[in-house]
C-alpha cells in the first residue's frame, strides 16, 4: 500500500494553533506495470593470508535453467504465462517489451528460452500423465490445431491436441499429428484399465475394442445439443426431449450443490434418473421412423440411439459425471489461443504447448497463480532430483505453500 497524506494549506502555514481530531480516508486501486531489471550475482574470491600460493576460494555459481542464458526465472515465467495463459504470441510480446520498456528481445530468442524451460518442466507434466493413467475414470476429448509442416510446401498440416481429465485431480494435454485410435494408447497408456467418458467419435470404440478392461461412457450434453439444434424444425417434440434431459441436469445440479458423494449420487440416479432415461428411450424408439434420417430431429434421434448404451452408463457409477463438459472446458483456453497465434510453428512447438497447457490448466483448476508457480519451480528445477518432481505439481506446490504459511503463523 502507498500512503499519501495531504495537509490543509492553512495548517501547513501555521501548525501550532491546530489540533488533529480525525481524518478522512479514501482509497483508489492503482497499478504499476512490470519492469525489467538486471539481477546481479556477486561471488567474492578469497585466498588465505598465510598461504597465498593456494588456489582461490569462490562460492559455486547457482544453477540456471540453461547455461549461458541471460534470462532469469522471473522473465522466463512471464514469457510462458504471456504465451500460454494470456494468449499473447511472441511477436506481440516482443513489441510490448520494446515499445513500453525499450528492451528488445527477439521472438527467436523467446522460442529458444521456451524450449529450454519446457525441457525441465516436462518432468512435471510426465508425472501428471502417469497419475492420470493410474486413475480408474478419465474424461477424454480432442481439438484440431493447425501446424506448419515443411513437407506440405507452405501449407499447414492438421494436428490434434488430445486432453485427458480426472475430475478434481489433474488434466493432461498431449500433441499428435493424427486423430487415430493409437493416439489414445500414448495418452492413456496401452495397459489402461477403467472408465473413459467421451463423445461419439469412432476412435474411442476402436480403442476400447482391443482393451478388455476399458468401459466407454457417453455424454448427455452432446445428445442434448442435437435436440437443441432441431427446435426450429420440430419445436414440440424437440422441446419435450429437452425438458426431459433438463430434469436430469437439475437433479445433477442439486447433487453438486449438496456436495453429494458417489454413493448418494448413485442412489438418487437409480431412484430418479433411471425412470426418465427409460422414458426417453421408449420415445426415441417410437419416433425414429417418423422423421427422415437427414432431418435435424432425425439426426438427433439417430445419434442418441446409435450411442445409447454409453450415455446410460453413468447410472451405475456414482463417481462418473453426466457429461464430459469438464474436459471440454479444459480445451476452451486453447481455442482462445488459436484465435491469436493461429497455428503451431512446428510439430515440436505443439509438443511444447502440450506441456505448458498441462501446467497452466492444472494451476487454474487448483487456484494457483501461474506466474508465482512457474517462477518458483524454474528456480528449483535445476537442482531437483527425479524423486522430488512430484512435489512440484501445482496441487502439491499449493499444499506445501499453505503448510509453510500456517507454520510461519
Amino acid at each position: 500500500m502507498v500512503r499519501q497524506v495531504i495537509e490543509p494549506e492553512v495548517v501547513q502555514a501555521q501548525p501550532e494553533p491546530w489540533k488533529c481530531i480525525g481524518q478522512e480516508v479514501s482509497r483508489l486501486l492503482d497499478y504499476q506495470p512490470g519492469k525489467f531489471f538486471w539481477q546481479e550475482t556477486v561471488r567474492p574470491k578469497y585466498v588465505r593470508r598465510d598461504q597465498r600460493l593456494l588456489p582461490p576460494v569462490v562460492a559455486p555459481a547457482t544453477e540456471r535453467v540453461a547455461d549461458h542464458s541471460l534470462a532469469a526465472p522471473g522473465l522466463l515465467a512471464q514469457l510462458l504465462v504471456g504465451k500460454y495463459c494470456d494468449h499473447l504470441p511472441f511477436y506481440r510480446q516482443e513489441q510490448i517489451f520494446w515499445q513500453r520498456h525499450q528492451v528488445f528481445i527477439a521472438r527467436q530468442q523467446m522460442v529458444q528460452w521456451t524450449a529450454q524451460s519446457v525441457r525441465l518442466l516436462s518432468g512435471i507434466s510426465d508425472f501428471l500423465k502417469r497419475e492420470m493413467q493410474g486413475s480408474a475414470y478419465v474424461q477424454v476429448d480432442e481439438t484440431p490445431v493447425r501446424y506448419q509442416d515443411p513437407n506440405l510446401e507452405g501449407r499447414c498440416g492438421q494436428g490434434y491436441l488430445w486432453t485427458a481429465l480426472v475430475p478434481g485431480r489433474c488434466v493432461v494435454y498431449e500433441w499428435h499429428t493424427s486423430r487415430a485410435a493409437r493416439c489414445l494408447d500414448s495418452l492413456l497408456g496401452e495397459g489402461f484399465v477403467g472408465k473413459v467418458q467421451c463423445d461419439g467419435y469412432s476412435a474411442y470404440p476402436a480403442f476400447a475394442k482391443e482393451k478388455s478392461g476399458v468401459e466407454l461412457l457417453g455424454c448427455w450434453a452432446h445428445a442434448r445439443r442435437n435436440f437443441f439444434e432441431a427446435q426450429e424444425e420440430a419445436p414440440r417434440v424437440a422441446g419435450w426431449f429437452l425438458n426431459q434431459i433438463g430434469l436430469l441436469y437439475r437433479w445433477e445440479e442439486g447433487l453438486r450443490q449438496g456436495r453429494a458423494g458417489p454413493v448418494r449420487r448413485q442412489v438418487q440416479r437409480t431412484s430418479h434418473h433411471r425412470m426418465v432415461i427409460e422414458r426417453l428411450h421408449r420415445a426415441l424408439e417410437k419416433l425414429r421412423c417418423r422423421y427422415l434420417p437427414k432431418s435435424l430431429l432425425g439426426e438427433a434421434i439417430g445419434y442418441a440411439l446409435r450411442h445409447w448404451p454409453t450415455p446410460v452408463g453413468f447410472l451405475e457409477h456414482g463417481e462418473v459425471e453426466i457429461d464430459n463438459n469438464l474436459v471440454e472446458n479444459a480445451i476452451r483456453p486453447t481455442a482462445l489461443g488459436k484465435k491469436n497465434w493461429l497455428f503451431f510453428g512446428s510439430e515440436e512447438a505443439g509438443q511444447r504447448s502440450a506441456v505448458m497447457y498441462t501446467l497452466i490448466e492444472n494451476c487454474r483448476r487448483h487456484g494457483v497463480e501461474p506466474y508465482a508457480y512457474l517462477k518458483d519451480v524454474l528456480e528449483r528445477l535445476p537442482t531437483t532430483t527425479n524423486q522430488q518432481v512430484a512435489q512440484l505439481t501445482p496441487l502439491n506446490w499449493k499444499k506445501a505453500r499453505q503448510s509453510s504459511l500456517q507454520q510461519a503463523a
